[in-house]
């Protein structure tokens, strides 16, 4: 591939043309806008000359004959019109100064809804709804209009997302690099209970909030051979020669700062074939074959991590990452940077955070850039590339730090394995030289596996190609040097540090939770939104009776909210003064959805066995939301055996009011803006040492819901923080797990002696859920017997003890109400913009534009 891949235009330099829509009931002549306007004025008539401008001469149609469809559209991109002068500002500003830009390379975006946020970012909130007021539309059915951004999963995109919010906000230059999912993972439906995944076609309909620039494309080589060639020097060179090519077109979103002018941008890439369509073959009749290289190219784009289950699977994913991190290297260098610039300065002017491993075959394509390309000899690009990288770890779970088979890797791109192989090759020799004579330490620190088969660790090239290597917790970052990691952070110390992860206030309590963001500002001002320690200044309140009770009208005004949505959403009647005990998160065995439901059953069994009468029992409403990845066989089988508990309790008359369950489908960013400001528990149950940090556990401590978890990941930090009278703390720690397994697990010794589980886990086995079946459940009930790999039944005596002091303290609802406030103050640390200091501190080694 030459380096002049695509041509020089940059984001600034490109003007918008596009026009837009919106608009029902003004008369014709007061329906058609004036004509364009400079930047929008910020009043109510401004905005409204605006919007119809959108309406009329973007969607083409009159107030009076728009859709909500059309509405949204141009409201939408009214707003965008008063992001614009900022983004094309921010964008000349950072390609004219020399400040180091932060690109963030990530797999995954969770964006969630942009209109509000660009509302709140622009403070145009009040005015935008007068101006829709007066032109009759209810800007709350314009906002529920719009469908969310499929361009993640779960954390791991959420977390990219609140950190290109806190770069803006703080103003730190950023670029944003990943993928234009044309259908996200997939939606979420149940049939019978079992989960069924649909397309998300998050794009049907239109997405007013993205630029495509398709004379910015980028051509992304794949298979073929390497060849060697001599240079005019003399130089025994490499060159790549690829056997098959595609297009990366980029698609510009803005990521607006809060209220400061600052529009940082992310980039997202489509790929399309070089050659889509083959007129002659077309004109023969077969149609098929006609289209069959731009059918197999877009494929690359088409879907959020492929079911990897099968061959073609996994092939397809090596292509993802590839594809996005080839694109955003060579734009980076071709068309953000100087046409003069000297890339021995590039360190200097970009760090590329890799955000866990999906993006790390960046670092052998930067090489290759660099050698067979730009003409750099080994040792010099080589220090240019370590200089440019840092590694984010976001797990302890081996399986999920990735391995290519060499096979596959080979027949893909045969010049990064010969890069890898080399990078292997002259990494093992100093590390033999560090520890001579210690070969068994070389081949375990050795990029490449040979069990069992011959394979590249991912992880392991990241560690080895970058500047840092952090971890997103106190407890996860030792572990992941102590136990992940231990022969690199013995040999680099320095290299390894921690960054605690946090979450943008500005989406998780002011836009998602306006009751209580308006109480906080009412009572120690607006400065908080962005600088979130200032909700130590609330302490005093949880003292103050008055402040409690309008604290606890807030929570429960959330929760009616939240049941009133589910009532229209789900057909859920769910009842109005329960505690709320909330577990949402992706599903998986070790978050341990599970345990939570053992719990549900046993509360269900003690009633009605008659062990505990009804009105003993304290009202919960559990509410489950989760994603089953779709080749997760097992995890499906949880889906379905929540839900089964779930009709069989909700159905039965003689828990009626007292226990509820609701598992509403298809759990994302905006389902969580509703649910997290409502819950009074947050379930963060994890095995210890299993959960890298969490980023739910603080969003709902900061919106006043009191945790129960173990100490693992972020719960350590929460904790230490909020006070142990104010967190419900059970399970092993991780030493004694790590203990229990040494001695050897074997969870049939704890169904046996507690007669609670047994009893529970019987009933769920006797098929009382499954309508007599009791194949339904022996899956789910057989693995924790047998096998329980997270230790459930290790930890369900201790878990049921501390929801007995979860039920007492609820009881007395002052105090409560108290610990919750107390939740609020204390978890100012968890904001994103603090985890974004401490990169910019102990990795990016860089600071915010003056």
């Amino acid at each position: 591939m030459s380096d002049d891949a695509s041509n020089g235009f940059t984001t600034d330099e490109l003007q918008t043309t596009d026009v837009h829509r919106v608009g029902p009931t003004l008369p014709v002549s007061s329906e058609l806008a004036a004509g364009p306007v400079e930047p929008p004025a910020s009043t109510v008539e401004g905005f409204i000359e605006a919007f119809l401008r959108e309406l009329n001469y973007g969607q083409g149609v009159l107030l009076s004959r728009s859709t909500i469809n059309d509405q949204y559209l141009a409201l939408a991109r009214t707003v965008r019109e008063y992001l614009m002068a900022g983004w094309l500002e921010t964008g000349a500003l950072r390609r004219e100064g020399d400040r180091k830009i932060v690109g963030y390379l990530s797999a995954e975006y969770l964006l969630g809804r942009q209109l509000g946020n660009a509302l709140l970012a622009t403070n145009l909130q009040d005015i935008a709804e007068e101006a829709m007021r007066r032109c009759g539309i209810d800007i709350a059915a314009l906002r529920a209009q719009e469908i969310e951004p499929g361009l993640g999963n779960g954390g791991l995109g959420r977390l990219a997302a609140c950190f290109v919010d806190s770069l803006a906000t703080m103003d730190v230059p950023c670029i944003g690099y990943g993928i234009r999912y044309e259908y996200g993972i997939f939606r979420q439906t149940f049939e019978n209970g079992r989960q069924v995944e649909v397309p998300d076609s998050w794009l049907a309909l239109g997405s007013p909030w993205e630029f495509p620039h398709p004379e910015r494309q980028v051509r992304v080589d794949f298979g073929g051979h390497t060849e060697k060639w001599t240079d005019d020097q003399g130089r025994e060179r490499t060159r790549w020669v690829p056997g098959w090519n595609v297009l990366g077109i980029p698609y510009h979103h803005m990521v607006p700062g809060f209220r400061n002018g600052t529009v940082n941008t992310l980039r997202l890439w489509s790929a399309k074939a070089t050659q889509a369509f083959d007129l002659q073959i077309f004109n023969s009749g077969d149609y098929a074959t006609a289209v069959r290289a731009q059918t197999f190219a877009e494929n690359i784009s088409k879907v959020l991590y492929p079911e990897d289950s099968t061959p073609q699977g996994k092939e397809l994913r090596l292509q993802q990452q590839y594809f996005f991190v080839a694109c955003s290297l060579h734009d980076f260098i071709a068309n953000t940077l100087p046409k003069d610039f000297d890339l021995r300065q590039l360190p200097e002017r970009i760090i590329f955070q890799l955000n866990d491993t999906h993006p790390v075959i960046a670092i052998p394509e930067l090489m290759r850039i660099l050698v067979d390309i730009k003409g750099f000899d080994w040792d010099e690009a080589w220090d240019i590339t370590r200089r440019c990288f840092a590694y984010t770890c976001h797990t302890l779970l081996p399986e999920a730090l990735e391995v290519w088979s060499v096979e596959l890797l080979g027949r893909l791109l045969p010049r990064h394995l010969e890069i890898i192989y080399q990078i292997n090759e002259l990494f093992l020799e100093e590390v033999r030289q560090a520890f001579p004579g210690d070969e068994m330490r070389a081949r375990r620190m050795s990029i490449i596996a040979e069990h069992p088969e011959r394979s590249v660790r991912m992880a392991y090239l990241a560690t080895i190609g970058s500047a840092k290597v952090n971890g997103v917790a106190e407890l996860q970052s030792q572990l992941l040097r102590d136990k992940v990691l231990p022969d690199f952070s013995e040999y680099e110390p320095a290299k390894f540090t921690n960054v605690t992860n946090g979450v943008t206030p500005r989406r998780f309590i002011y836009l998602a939770n306006r009751r209580l963001s308006n109480l906080i500002t009412d009572t120690i001002g607006s400065e908080w939104v962005t600088d979130l320690d200032r909700l130590r200044e609330l302490e005093p309140y949880a003292d103050d009776a008055g402040f409690r009770a309008e604290f606890a009208a807030v929570k429960q005004a959330n929760k009616e909210r939240l049941f009133r949505l589910l009532s229209v959403r789900d057909g859920l009647e769910l009842p109005q003064h329960a505690m709320l005990d909330v577990l949402v998160k992706r599903l998986h065995e070790y978050k341990r959805q599970t345990l939570k439901l053992l719990h549900i059953v046993s509360l269900y069994e003690d009633v009605i066995s008659g062990t505990v009468a009804i009105d003993q029992v304290v009202p919960r409403t559990f509410i489950f939301g989760a994603k089953a990845a779709p080749g997760y066989h097992l995890a499906k089988e949880i889906i379905f055996l929540i839900n089964s508990v779930a009709a069989t309790i909700n159905a039965d008359e003689r828990v009626k009011g007292v226990l509820s369950v609701a598992f509403p489908a298809n759990y994302n960013v905006t389902l969580a803006e509703k649910i997290i400001p409502a819950a009074d528990l947050s379930e963060q149950i994890s095995l210890a040492g299993k959960e890298a940090s969490g980023t739910g556990n603080m969003k709902f401590a900061l919106n006043g819901a009191l945790t129960i978890g173990t100490d693992d990941g972020a719960n350590v930090e929460i904790r230490q923080l909020v006070g142990d009278d104010n967190f419900f703390l059970f399970g092993m720690t991780e030493p004694e797990v790590e203990a229990l397994h040494a001695r050897g697990y074997n969870p049939a010794e704890y169904y046996e002696s507690n007669d609670k589980l047994q009893r529970t886990i019987n009933l769920i086995a006797s098929g009382h859920f499954t309508d007599g079946d009791r194949a339904l459940s022996a899956q789910v009930v057989d693995n924790l017997v047998t096998q329980d790999p997270f230790m459930v039944l290790a930890d369900f005596q201790s878990y049921l003890d501390a929801q007995a002091r979860v039920d007492a303290a609820y009881r007395d609802p002052e105090r409560w109400t108290r610990s919750a406030i107390l939740n609020v103050a204390r978890s100012g640390f968890f904001s994103s913009d603090r985890s974004m200091r401490d990169y910019l501190d102990r990795i990016w080694l860089s600071s915010p534009v003056e």
